[in-house]
């Protein structure tokens, strides 16, 4: 396993982001019943059913070095209100890509998830050393387009018919990144963002 997939806790705040366990299935499922976030279309949330399967996908994905997972914890609450990865690791060439993350409804658009996106790209810049941290998102998934930018992510691109939704209709994913040159300005961008919370 690289350095890349290590577990790690990361703590802030608002939020701290714990290595994904099956200990966590219980919180997961609460989470993902706040706001039924299965039933968006244009996502990938998994089902209160499904919610072990995915913990074992996750962790399956992280035996091969291709995923760092974490669960989310609101530091408010106490309790775990979501998950995020590092995914598709390229450790050669010191890339990641932050992404399947989902929260649950009740923490959506406050400071958790700035400063769980601060703390992720604080560690892919500063301790692995990354030249690129990437996101993507589906075409119609127009509110995680808008948060992706407001991170001060740029848009690279649209990749079309990239991959098939559920129901097997084609995806257009929308490519975003932010290069290590980037990092100090969306570093300073991010803390003014969160000062006022």
């Amino acid at each position: 396993m690289t350095l890349f997939a290590q577990p790690i806790t990361l703590s802030g705040r608002h939020v701290a982001l714990e290595p994904l366990a099956y200990a966590h299935h219980d919180e997961l499922v609460d989470a993902v019943r706040d706001g039924e976030l299965w039933k968006l279309w244009y996502t990938a949330v998994p089902t209160a059913e499904g919610m072990r399967t995915e913990i074992e996908r996750r962790l399956g994905l992280q035996k091969t070095g291709s995923m760092l997972p974490f669960a989310v914890r609101s530091l408010a609450g106490g309790n775990i209100v979501g998950m995020t990865t590092y995914m598709n690791i390229d450790a050669n060439n010191r890339r990641v890509e932050i992404g399947s993350t989902w929260y649950a409804k009740s923490v959506q658009r406050t400071p958790l998830n700035t400063e769980a996106k601060l703390l992720l790209l604080t560690h892919a810049f500063e301790a692995l050393s990354c030249i690129a941290v990437e996101f993507r998102t589906g075409f119609f998934n127009f509110t995680s387009r808008r948060a992706i930018e407001r991170l001060g992510a740029k848009q690279d691109g649209i990749l079309r018919s990239h991959q098939r939704y559920a129901d097997g209709s084609l995806r257009d994913t929308v490519a975003f990144s932010i290069i290590a040159s980037e990092w100090a300005a969306v570093k300073q961008h991010l803390q003014f963002k969160l000062a006022g919370s």
